[in-house]
């Protein structure tokens, strides 16, 4: 990623290896959604947290993404899973 001194967007060199921080409410079902959203990618998922009261689970995405287009898609996807609260 480069930050362009003229824009405030960075510019992203595609293709690259892109990471996602997805919360949640549960772990087995955060994995069921990112499953979903990078089927038929290369991927990896690895837990990071869990809550002090063990209510909410991170999990980490990292996901090689072709276009802007495709890294978008698959936020989207995780965003409007029922059981996912945050995606980073």
């Amino acid at each position: 990623m480069i930050l362009d001194s003229n824009s405030k967007k960075p510019n992203i060199e595609y293709p690259c290896d892109w990471h996602y921080k997805v919360i949640g409410t549960d772990a087995a079902e955060i994995i069921k959604a990112i499953e979903l959203a990078a089927a038929g990618m290369d991927y990896k998922i690895s837990s990071s947290n869990v809550s002090s009261k063990g209510n909410y689970f991170s999990i980490n995405l990292k996901v090689f993404v072709t276009s802007e287009v495709i890294r978008d898609i698959i936020f989207a996807k995780l965003k409007d899973n029922e059981f996912v609260k945050l995606v980073l």
